[in-house]
């Protein structure tokens, strides 16, 4: 039994009771606004840890996976406060939590047959399908949610939003069309260029649009675009995208053709919208490729470039763990609560006041950003996200892992054979578009064109086989997922590095 102070107890039960009326606010996009911008931060990081500690005690009690989980994990905590009682909680992911306990036993009190609940679906490493259950209350949360961003970075205005993510029972392409609505009348189209082409020239362009869906493909719609000859200028067209990481690039190239480009970020094991950029994320994003030492003061030493949303502190309580993004969903109605939850994604959390500091340290004034972006302040945290720290590679919303290749390998007695080693990576082609890259080790180069030809015939249709994403991305856009081969002899290349290595590495950075 669970212990803890008179004082805990009671704010736990202020948070239960403001709860009760968080549809009305968020229904209210001034008055939203006006708590988002104004609430002292002190205050709302004390409600964040309390909302998260009554979504724990509620999980504890009611879920019998978590329990057991708890229990199998020898977790005791004698402290009776509640914030050292919840620090001191072991940490749930896939293999800890997810894949030991049945989706049942994941959910409050044991069951998720109910009205208006909704299966998702996404693929695991070795291509086996994870279910993830939403309930009818929390779906409704997300998607009010999501369309006050949308409020906050489109305005008033109506638009026909074209939503070409995969549709079925992918979670962002679904999630989004009823997301999207707030905004004015959707189209799903998936990711099919004629279909989307088509009913831009049926609507004309006396609509403003808005474009939903992931980053190359929306390039390459707009590729293909100029090559049939349609003129985008007469067209006003927004882009929102997600699924994946987008470069500063990228989003210039697509600027071209759209007035705004924005991201956002979520994740199949936790839920879509958890952060979104804004005009204010995007333009320090941009201030930091300007200014090395600027990304250094803010991201630390690492030399990528983080994605930089901003983020609802309230909704996901967010800690950072040994450079991991530890999530526990605080909001009410969560089916299934993911508790301190690691969804292994690299990153980090800079809360507004000390992004105001290290912005100050180089001279940059963070209200004076705001003032040029011309959007009401948002006094929420930013959230920066590298990407997945395991070992993969993603492109069009399709994981590609070390594992699948090597079945891919194994698969052929003649590759098997020939191939010592690889590493996959996803690189730019000559026109741009971001491709997988599957590079090779022979033992003997003689072998060289029979394997790469192999490995041309083979490579898609296998990793097809193993993933049900990569299969569903590959049917819809084959040109991003076309791999780009090459051939290597024993420890040369890439495969130089392995010979000081114990272990070799698969994914190139």
């Amino acid at each position: 039994m669970i212990r803890i102070k008179l004082i805990d107890r009671f704010l736990v039960l202020l948070i239960k009771i403001i709860d009760k009326v968080q549809d009305k606010i968020i229904k209210n996009y001034a008055v939203f606004t006006l708590i988002v911008s104004k609430a002292p931060q002190k205050v709302g990081a004390e409600a964040c840890w309390y909302r998260a500690i009554k979504e724990f005690l509620i999980t504890y009690k009611n879920v019998p996976a978590y329990r057991d989980f708890l229990k199998k994990s020898d977790w005791k905590c004698e402290a009776r406060d509640a914030k050292r009682i919840f620090e001191s909680l072991p940490l749930t992911d896939k293999s800890n939590y997810i894949l030991p306990y049945s989706t049942e036993d994941r959910c409050l009190n044991g069951k998720f047959f109910d009205r208006g609940v909704v299966i998702d679906e996404s693929s695991g490493s070795t291509g086996i399908p994870y279910n993830w259950v939403r309930s009818q209350e929390e779906r409704d949360i997300v998607k009010k949610l999501i369309g006050v961003y949308l409020r906050y970075c489109y305005g008033n205005g109506n638009f026909i939003i074209l939503n070409t993510f995969s549709m079925g029972a992918w979670a962002t392409g679904f999630n989004m069309a009823l997301a999207a609505q707030s905004l004015g009348v959707v189209k799903s189209t998936g990711p099919d260029v004629d279909k989307i082409l088509r009913t831009l020239e049926f609507f004309s362009s006396k609509y403003p649009y808005i474009l939903n869906g992931y980053p190359p493909f929306l390039k390459y719609l707009f590729d293909e675009g100029d090559k049939r000859g349609f003129n985008w200028n007469d067209y006003n067209i927004h882009v929102l995208v997600g699924g994946e990481g987008m470069s500063e690039g990228l989003r210039d190239y697509l600027l071209r053709y759209a007035k705004t480009v924005y991201s956002g970020y979520g994740a199949s094991d936790l839920e879509i919208g958890i952060g979104g950029e804004n005009p204010l994320t995007v333009m320090i994003r941009k201030l930091c490729l300007k200014d090395p030492g600027l990304k250094n003061t803010l991201f630390g030493e690492d030399h990528r470039m983080p994605m930089l949303f901003q983020y609802n502190p309230l909704d996901h309580f967010i800690e950072i763990i040994q450079k991991e993004i530890v999530v526990t969903i605080s909001k009410p109605w969560t089916l299934s609560p993911r508790i301190r939850y690691n969804i292994k994604d690299e990153g980090g959390m800079i809360t507004f006041d000390k992004m105001k500091e290290k912005l100050k340290l180089h001279n940059i004034d963070l209200l004076e950003l705001e003032r040029e972006c011309q959007y009401p302040r948002w006094y929420l945290p930013f959230l920066f996200i590298y990407g997945r720290k395991d070992s993969t590679v993603s492109v069009m919303g399709a994981n590609i892992y070390p594992e699948d290749v090597e079945s891919v390998i194994y698969s052929d007695l003649m590759l098997a054979q020939n191939i010592n080693s690889f590493s996959i990576s996803l690189e730019e082609d000559a026109k741009g578009n971001p491709r997988p890259c599957f590079e090779f080790e022979l033992l003997d180069i003689q072998q060289k064109k029979l394997v790469e030809k192999k490995l041309s015939d083979s490579m898609s249709s296998g990793l097809s086989k193993l993933s049900l994403d990569y299969k569903k991305a590959f049917e819809e856009y084959p040109q991003a997922l076309e791999p780009i081969i090459r051939i290597f002899e024993l420890n040369e290349g890439p495969f130089k590095e392995n010979q000081g290595r114990i272990k070799r590495r698969y994914v190139k950075k």
